[in-house]
């Protein structure tokens, strides 16, 4: 599978049958231009969205007939299970910022986890839905989500083999979060890709959980 970082929580996952998902896509020039993120225009078979804000939920420059996906279930879309599991945009169930969902895909022998605007730490029952994880795609701004440090307890929780941050602060994007090096900071096996897009494969995940920073494509 590849998994190409656009920018913000927007990810491509092109599967090895070539079926494209395509994640929490932005708006570009959001919010008066905090987010400068170049437009999303490739194809989709599957758009995922986590909640319904501008940075996280628009559609019209991704091209393609595709499945969209923004409500809690389980799908079957293109040979795929998709799982999209209610938590919330804060730590308070929702009363501050709405409720946001974490979408587990099944797809080439992998388990990969998008957290969409997660905005807690998970509770026993949530981290018994979404069981076991080779890749998590999580926040770490903080802020509107979770913060680093909360964003460390939930690797710590759910151990997935790879961790790729999003949602924090870069010159394209003017929210009041905090850049990725406060996650990463003090973190062993950190990897820069130096790219924005990866490829992983089930038997070449690392024995031990590694970090991989992405640049944004766009």
């Amino acid at each position: 599978m590849k998994i190409k970082w656009y920018g913000h929580s927007a990810f491509l996952l092109t599967t090895s049958k070539g079926v494209r998902i395509i994640t929490d896509p932005y708006q570009s020039g959001a919010f008066g231009g905090d987010l400068a993120y170049g437009k999303i225009t490739d194809e989709a078979d599957i758009v995922l969205s986590s909640h319904d804000h501008d940075d996280h939920n628009y559609t019209k420059d991704i091209k393609g007939h595709f499945s969209f996906i923004n409500k809690a279930g389980v799908y079957e879309e293109k040979g795929i299970r998709i799982r999209a599991i209610l938590t919330y945009h804060d730590g308070s169930k929702g009363s501050q910022r709405g409720k946001n969902l974490v979408f587990i895909i099944e797809a080439d022998d992998l388990t990969v986890a998008h957290a969409g605007d997660l905005g807690h730490t998970l509770d026993a029952a949530a981290l018994k839905e979404i069981g076991a994880v080779d890749i998590l795609l999580l926040p770490v701004g903080g802020f509107f989500t979770i913060d680093a440090s909360e964003a460390t307890r939930i690797v710590e929780d759910l151990k997935p083999r790879i961790t790729i941050p999003m949602h924090f602060k870069t010159e394209k994007c003017a929210f009041p979060i905090t850049p990725v090096e406060d996650f990463t900071r003090g973190r062993e096996r950190v990897r820069d890709a130096g790219v924005a897009e990866v490829e992983f494969s089930k038997s070449g995940l690392p024995s031990q959980a590694e970090v991989v920073v992405l640049r944004y494509a766009l």
